[in-house]
């Protein structure tokens, strides 16, 4: 069966950095576009970013657009978020998604931003 993992999250300061993974299984994972969504506390979950499934197209949000950058291991499995220049407004729980007939979502990942 489909399986995402994510990890890689913490607490880290204001500029600080992190890199999130998701460890994808039961799927040809080079197949298929991957996608980070982030869901802060009483906000609507948003998507991030996503990268096509060979890695030659990626998309950002306003928000994280010079701050993030999205890539893949197809050989590995594994899709990541490299996120620099963190801010508190960056705060959430970040998750993969791929869709292939319907949504398969990770459990999640808890990135904090605070000094």
């Amino acid at each position: 069966q489909v399986q995402l993992v994510e990890s890689g999250g913490g607490l880290v300061q204001p500029g600080g950095s992190l890199r999130l993974s998701c460890a994808a299984s039961g799927f040809t994972f080079s197949s298929r576009t991957m996608n980070w969504y982030r869901q802060a506390p009483g906000k609507e979950r948003e998507l991030v970013a996503f990268i096509t499934s060979n890695g030659a197209s990626t998309n950002y949000a306003d928000s994280v657009k010079g701050r993030f950058t999205i890539s893949r291991d197809n050989a590995k499995n594994t899709v990541y978020l490299q996120m620099n220049n963190l801010k508190p407004e960056d705060t959430a729980v970040y998750y993969c998604k791929m869709w292939y007939l319907k949504e398969y979502w990770g459990q999640g990942t808890q990135v904090t931003v605070s000094s």
